[in-house]
Protein backbone atom coordinates (compact mmCIF):
# COMPACT_ATOMS: atom_id res chain seq x y z
CA UNK A 1 0.00 0.00 0.00
CA UNK A 2 1.71 3.35 -0.79
CA UNK A 3 1.26 6.86 0.64
CA UNK A 4 -1.58 9.15 0.50
CA UNK A 5 -2.32 9.70 -3.02
CA UNK A 6 -1.09 6.86 -4.07
CA UNK A 7 -3.39 3.77 -4.18
CA UNK A 8 -3.59 1.65 -6.85
CA UNK A 9 -6.50 0.55 -9.53
CA UNK A 10 -7.34 -2.35 -7.27
CA UNK A 11 -7.90 -0.32 -4.20
CA UNK A 12 -9.50 2.16 -6.07
CA UNK A 13 -11.94 -0.48 -7.63
CA UNK A 14 -12.26 -1.75 -3.56
CA UNK A 15 -13.02 1.47 -2.37
CA UNK A 16 -15.70 2.02 -4.97
CA UNK A 17 -17.69 -0.53 -4.33
CA UNK A 18 -17.42 -0.47 -0.38
CA UNK A 19 -18.49 3.32 -0.85
CA UNK A 20 -22.06 2.14 -1.95
CA UNK A 21 -22.17 -0.80 0.08
CA UNK A 22 -19.69 -1.59 2.69
CA UNK A 23 -21.67 -5.37 3.47
CA UNK A 24 -20.30 -6.23 -0.05
CA UNK A 25 -18.37 -9.74 1.03
CA UNK A 26 -14.44 -10.28 0.06
CA UNK A 27 -15.67 -12.86 -2.23
CA UNK A 28 -17.60 -10.91 -4.33
CA UNK A 29 -15.46 -8.44 -4.90
CA UNK A 30 -12.66 -11.15 -5.21
CA UNK A 31 -14.39 -12.98 -8.00
CA UNK A 32 -15.40 -9.29 -10.03
CA UNK A 33 -11.66 -8.25 -9.86
CA UNK A 34 -10.52 -11.63 -10.45
CA UNK A 35 -8.29 -11.89 -7.08
CA UNK A 36 -8.33 -14.37 -3.98
CA UNK A 37 -10.85 -12.69 -0.98
CA UNK A 38 -7.65 -13.00 0.68
CA UNK A 39 -6.54 -10.12 -1.21
CA UNK A 40 -9.07 -8.18 -0.83
CA UNK A 41 -9.15 -8.97 2.43
CA UNK A 42 -5.33 -7.59 3.08
CA UNK A 43 -6.00 -5.09 0.90
CA UNK A 44 -8.54 -3.23 3.06
CA UNK A 45 -6.93 -3.85 6.13
CA UNK A 46 -4.24 -2.39 4.87
CA UNK A 47 -6.62 0.93 3.93
CA UNK A 48 -7.90 0.88 7.21
CA UNK A 49 -4.81 0.92 8.97
CA UNK A 50 -3.01 3.69 6.88
CA UNK A 51 -6.87 5.78 7.68
CA UNK A 52 -7.65 5.61 4.10
CA UNK A 53 -10.71 3.97 5.32
CA UNK A 54 -11.91 5.27 8.93
CA UNK A 55 -14.88 3.10 9.68
CA UNK A 56 -18.13 1.72 7.94
CA UNK A 57 -21.46 3.56 8.83
CA UNK A 58 -25.13 3.66 8.24
CA UNK A 59 -26.82 6.14 5.75
CA UNK A 60 -29.65 7.09 7.45
CA UNK A 61 -32.80 8.37 5.19
CA UNK A 62 -33.77 11.59 7.08
CA UNK A 63 -36.93 12.27 5.33
CA UNK A 64 -38.30 8.64 6.79
CA UNK A 65 -37.69 10.07 9.76
CA UNK A 66 -38.83 12.95 10.02
CA UNK A 67 -36.44 15.78 9.48
CA UNK A 68 -37.78 17.36 6.45
CA UNK A 69 -36.39 20.63 6.95
CA UNK A 70 -32.52 21.02 6.21
CA UNK A 71 -31.02 24.45 6.17
CA UNK A 72 -27.22 25.80 5.93
CA UNK A 73 -26.32 28.52 8.11
CA UNK A 74 -23.35 31.39 7.66
CA UNK A 75 -22.41 32.39 10.75
CA UNK A 76 -20.33 35.54 11.52
CA UNK A 77 -18.19 35.88 14.41
CA UNK A 78 -17.26 38.69 16.63
CA UNK A 79 -14.25 37.72 17.02
CA UNK A 80 -11.79 34.68 15.38
CA UNK A 81 -10.76 34.03 18.78
CA UNK A 82 -14.35 33.07 19.60
CA UNK A 83 -14.16 30.26 17.25
CA UNK A 84 -13.54 27.22 19.25
CA UNK A 85 -15.90 28.36 21.97
CA UNK A 86 -18.52 28.48 19.03
CA UNK A 87 -17.85 25.63 17.99
CA UNK A 88 -17.73 23.53 21.45
CA UNK A 89 -21.91 25.27 21.86
CA UNK A 90 -22.53 24.72 18.03
CA UNK A 91 -21.53 20.84 18.98
CA UNK A 92 -24.18 20.09 21.71
CA UNK A 93 -27.26 21.13 19.44
CA UNK A 94 -28.65 17.34 18.54
CA UNK A 95 -30.02 19.62 15.10
CA UNK A 96 -26.42 20.61 13.83
CA UNK A 97 -25.29 18.10 12.18
CA UNK A 98 -22.26 18.96 10.28
CA UNK A 99 -19.77 22.20 10.81
CA UNK A 100 -17.35 24.01 8.38
CA UNK A 101 -15.18 26.31 9.00
CA UNK A 102 -14.84 28.55 6.12
CA UNK A 103 -13.15 31.60 4.49
CA UNK A 104 -15.19 34.28 2.45
CA UNK A 105 -18.48 35.82 4.34
CA UNK A 106 -18.45 33.59 6.83
CA UNK A 107 -16.06 32.11 10.00
CA UNK A 108 -18.08 28.93 10.47
CA UNK A 109 -20.65 27.09 8.10
CA UNK A 110 -23.42 24.41 9.43
CA UNK A 111 -26.19 22.30 8.67
CA UNK A 112 -28.94 22.03 10.51
CA UNK A 113 -31.81 19.32 10.23
CA UNK A 114 -35.70 19.76 12.25
CA UNK A 115 -38.41 18.05 11.93
CA UNK A 116 -40.93 21.64 10.92
CA UNK A 117 -39.90 25.02 10.44
CA UNK A 118 -41.24 26.13 13.68
CA UNK A 119 -38.62 23.50 15.31
CA UNK A 120 -35.50 25.13 12.66
CA UNK A 121 -37.48 28.95 14.08
CA UNK A 122 -36.77 27.67 17.93
CA UNK A 123 -33.29 26.15 17.22
CA UNK A 124 -32.34 29.39 15.71
CA UNK A 125 -34.01 31.94 18.54
CA UNK A 126 -33.76 29.83 21.69
CA UNK A 127 -30.10 28.50 20.90
CA UNK A 128 -27.71 29.26 17.92
CA UNK A 129 -28.76 33.42 18.20
CA UNK A 130 -28.35 33.32 21.77
CA UNK A 131 -24.24 32.54 21.14
CA UNK A 132 -22.63 35.48 22.55
CA UNK A 133 -19.87 35.74 20.29
CA UNK A 134 -21.90 35.25 17.21
CA UNK A 135 -22.15 38.65 15.33
CA UNK A 136 -24.93 37.62 12.98
CA UNK A 137 -26.23 34.78 10.70
CA UNK A 138 -28.14 33.61 7.71
CA UNK A 139 -30.18 30.69 7.02
CA UNK A 140 -30.35 29.17 3.72
CA UNK A 141 -33.45 26.34 3.48
CA UNK A 142 -32.34 23.47 1.13
CA UNK A 143 -35.45 22.66 -1.17
CA UNK A 144 -33.80 19.29 -2.08
CA UNK A 145 -30.40 17.75 -2.40
CA UNK A 146 -30.40 16.02 -6.52
CA UNK A 147 -26.54 15.23 -6.03
CA UNK A 148 -25.52 13.92 -2.85
CA UNK A 149 -22.17 11.04 -3.15
CA UNK A 150 -19.13 10.17 -1.42
CA UNK A 151 -15.62 11.42 -3.26
CA UNK A 152 -14.47 9.15 -5.91
CA UNK A 153 -11.44 7.22 -5.10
Amino acid sequence: MQSFGQIDALDQQILRVLTKDARTPYAEMAKQFGVSPGTIHVRVEKMRQSGVIEGTKVRLNERKLGYDVCCFIGIILKSAKDYDTVIKKLDSFDEVVEAYYTTGNYSIFIKVMTHTIEELHHVLASKIQLIDEIQSTETLISMQNPILRDIKP
